[in-house]
């Protein structure tokens, strides 16, 4: 509503940022801190994930005690800090340019300012990923070479569009397929609709035995070429039939 005002409150409220003791009734306290939101987003799913890896085998905390109990551990330096904890933003490549002032997203949060969203890619532990998506569904088509497993969305793109197991003759259902990087993505290939195939769990083995060769063009179409030197093609069936471009509207 108002992107400017926004902005500018954004920058003010950081300023304010504190830490806050609330003492409670029997024995308890409140620990209260006003942080940026990506800080504190990434400090709970820090909290979160090491929470949760720590359930299971006897354990009888409950998972809030067990996120109340590993923050203290961490604040008071008793573990170790592990892996570092990923948050999301997303941005439009021109807002990141500076093309515009369009504000970004940060998930579970809701909008941030273009500026700082400009300002955390410029961080020197940010790493950039291009995700490309459909303009009128805004379904995500491609992730580049920056990961290797697909999002829900492309993999669920890729089992409704493929509907069988891409081999010649294999009539698996996708759903219960493996997504599979047509070009391995260990040598360069891309997670993106164009270069993943729905493949049943045997062929997926298949593909990577001696002799066989898989390769998929432009238009969708996975080229299998056998040890025997046999080519084999297999497209996608479409959802309908094409409409006739001279039929009246």
């Amino acid at each position: 509503v108002d992107p400017d005002g926004h902005a500018e409150r954004a920058r003010k409220r950081r300023l304010e940022r504190s830490v806050q003791l609330v003492h409670q009734d029997d024995a308890m306290s409140t620990l209260i801190a006003d942080l940026p939101a990506e800080t504190a987003t990434a400090i709970y799913a820090r909290v979160d994930r090491i929470a949760k890896t720590l359930r299971g085998g006897g354990e009888t905390r409950t998972l809030e005690q067990l996120r109340a109990d590993v923050f203290a551990e961490l604040c008071l330096g008793h573990r170790t800090a592990e892996t570092r904890t990923e948050v999301f933003v997303h941005v439009a490549a021109t807002t990141l340019a500076g093309a515009d002032d369009h504000p970004a997203e940060l998930p579970g949060h809701g909008p941030v300012p273009a500026w700082l969203a400009r300002h955390l890619a410029t961080r020197p532990d940010s790493v950039l990923r291009k995700v490309v998506t459909d303009p009128v569904t805004g379904t995500v088509l491609d992730l580049g070479r920056t990961r290797y497993r697909p999002p829900a969305a492309l993999a669920e793109l890729t089992k409704v569009r493929d509907r069988e197991c891409r081999m010649p003759g294999c009539h698996r259902p996708s759903h219960a397929s493996d997504i599979d990087h047509t070009d391995d993505w260990a040598r360069g290939g891309s997670t993106s609709a164009d270069n993943l195939t729905g493949l049943c769990r045997r062929h997926h083995r298949l593909k990577d035995l001696p002799g066989w060769h898989f390769r998929q063009d432009d238009t969708g179409t996975l080229h299998v070429r056998t040890p025997t030197g046999t080519h084999h093609r297999s497209r996608p069936e479409p959802l309908h039939a094409a409409a006739d471009a001279d039929a009246p509207f």
